[in-house]
């Protein structure tokens, strides 16, 4: 029998050699794999069919095209109510606030209109249940730019303009791209704990509410603004309330307006007043410290208008400053010069320093105009008697009290006179009413050949001094 051969494990093959760079595929290379090329084309395949998926439908092309041609309808609506706004509504309406309101709508009549219009196709796409997100998209930036647009033409103020523009434009971003309720969701979650309440619970405050605070606080101030104005200007048409009443008022009001509207925001949002207990006293505190002057002017203000020192329209002197208050705010008071400047002074200064108030209890106020004539003047009672009817002259000087000319001294060089009238319209000035009697009084005085002398110094030698000798003369 053949003799059965012994199995031997089979030898291990011999590894295989690397490949060589020329052995690579032609369609790779160092640089594709470097971009990352594969997953660029992943990804890019991965946003065409979500395009496929969702843009290229029926849906999207019917609420693009209801889009388009929502554009018809609004071209042809909007003049119609521009129209209707001009010649029915913005008429009607008073002066002011209402009337740019009115005019504002009516310059915007088109995108108004538009904006109705796909409302209305949005409406109308939920009742058939079919999508609407895209026709939403363009209600909700449109609506954003309309609310931009009405906050620069009615208000007219570039800070309320970019505020606007800023919120605005955000939120209908957000809204469009379907992100903001995720965006309020984590806004809403970032809050800070101030507090528990009765039950135990704890009371958070998020960064939503900060938001909805600033918010609502912004709209109430404008509005409060509104408000102190249409009070003020009723107060203003009381006649039975004194000037200072009415000054007293208003300043009351430029302080409790703007605090009523913070804390009915506070209150709109929820926020715990009972929280403010804790931090009470340290910020009273920080307050009073950093805020010792302002609020010093504050209390000013309120006892200047209270003891009736003074008031809108009285001539005052101050520091220097003459002129007559034009108004008296929370902080300072306005005195505008006879040089058209407006000083504003704060209100502890009236009371740290003084005010000549030249008008306190009536408007009527004497003037000086002080002058002299020569030694050799033999009539005084003359010239005292001239310069009395001399003031009469000028148009400005009261006839009652009548003028008064008083010899004052027997100066160096001449004989010291002052003349003394009245006037009852401060606020006209004084140095020119002055200057008017000065003038006419010098016409009266020369042709009366009245002699106004100036001053002179008589030197009088006694003797010289003696040659010196004549050694000393070199």
């Amino acid at each position: 029998m053949p003799q059965a051969q012994e199995s031997q494990p089979p030898s291990e093959a011999p590894p295989a050699p690397p490949p060589d760079a020329n052995d690579l595929p032609e369609d790779d290379s160092a640089i594709e794999e470097l971009l990352g090329a594969e997953e660029l084309r992943t990804q890019s395949g991965q946003i065409l069919d979500w395009a496929r998926e969702h843009l290229l439908t029926l849906d999207v092309a019917l609420q693009a095209l209801i889009l388009v041609a929502a554009l018809v309808p609004a071209a042809l609506f909007g003049p119609q109510l521009r129209k209707f706004i001009t010649t029915q509504i913005a008429p009607r309406a008073p002066y002011g606030f209402l009337r740019r309101a009115a005019s504002a709508f009516a310059h915007i009549a088109t995108p108004i209109a538009l904006l109705i219009i796909l409302q209305g196709a949005v409406v109308t796409l939920g009742s058939l249940g079919r999508p609407s997100k895209v026709v939403e998209a363009g209600v909700s930036l449109l609506l954003a730019w309309i609310v931009i647009r009405l906050v620069t033409l009615v208000i007219r103020s570039p800070f309320w303009s970019r505020a606007a523009f800023y919120v605005a434009w955000p939120i209908a971003a957000l809204d469009a791209f379907g992100v903001l309720g995720r965006v309020v969701r984590q806004l809403d979650a970032f809050a800070v704990p101030i507090g528990m309440d009765s039950a135990g619970a704890p009371i958070n405050f998020s960064a939503l509410d900060v938001i909805r605070t600033i918010i609502i606080f912004a709209a109430l101030f404008w509005l409060s603004s509104l408000l102190n104005k249409f009070l003020k200007g009723r107060i203003a048409s009381v006649d039975e309330l004194t000037t200072s009443f009415k000054a007293l008022l208003s300043k009351i009001l430029d302080v409790l307006v703007p605090i009523v509207a913070l804390v009915v925001a506070l209150q709109i949002v929820g926020f715990p007043f009972a929280t403010l207990a804790i931090f009470g006293g340290a910020v009273g505190l920080g307050i009073g410290l950093g805020l010792q002057r302002t609020i010093s002017n504050f209390f000013a203000g309120f006892s200047l208008i209270a003891d009736k020192s003074i008031k809108p329209g009285d001539v005052i002197e101050i520091g220097g400053t003459f002129g007559w208050i034009t108004e008296m705010n929370a902080r300072y008071v306005s005195i505008r010069t006879r040089d058209g400047m407006e000083h504003l002074i704060p209100n502890d200064k009236f009371i740290e320093e003084g005010v000549i108030n030249w008008s306190h209890t009536d408007r009527i106020v004497r003037l000086h105009a002080p002058f002299g004539v020569a030694y050799g003047t033999r009539d005084l009672r003359g010239v005292k008697k001239l310069a009395e009817e001399t003031a009469l002259t000028v148009e400005r000087v009261l006839k009652t009290p009548t003028p008064v000319c008083n010899l004052m001294q027997f100066g160096e060089s001449s004989v010291q006179f002052d003349l003394r009238f009245w006037i009852n319209d401060p606020s006209n000035g004084i140095s020119n009413v002055k200057s008017a009697v000065m003038l006419a009084l010098w016409d009266a005085l020369h042709d009366h050949n009245v002699e106004i002398p100036f001053p002179q110094i008589d030197l009088h030698v006694k003797s010289l001094p003696k040659a010196a000798p004549e050694g000393l003369a070199d």
